[in-house]
């Protein structure tokens, strides 16, 4: 990482589940928890855990120095609304094949 740049990963305990309307679209007792100076906490959640038949593949990719190359997914009403690394750097390789969503309920 950089120079006073961290990034922390844990396995998570937290029951997280996603809704987007009336719509649960992930939900997990098995989140890694992401901890990165200066960005909220962030749950990144196993694929096989999300509903990945509701979202459309976006356009849109990201660029992270210490993760790599983040890529999205839509709904109609919510564009970019989740994100994933599919390649992630060494540092972080335990969010490969996980997602993250914006917003989370975590109890």
């Amino acid at each position: 990482m950089g120079q006073g740049h961290v990034i922390t990963i844990e396995q998570g305990t937290a029951h997280v589940r996603v809704v987007h309307g009336s719509r649960v679209l992930a939900e997990t007792d098995r989140p890694l928890v992401l901890r990165e100076t200066g960005c909220p906490v962030r749950y990144y959640i196993p694929a096989a855990d999300v509903r990945l038949e509701l979202l459309t593949p976006s356009d849109t990719h990201t660029y992270c120095p210490f993760k790599g190359e983040a890529s999205y997914w839509s709904l109609p009403d919510a564009p970019d609304l989740v994100w994933s690394y599919p390649d992630p750097k060494p540092d972080v390789a335990a969010i490969r094949n996980h997602l993250c969503f914006y917003e989370v309920e975590v109890s």
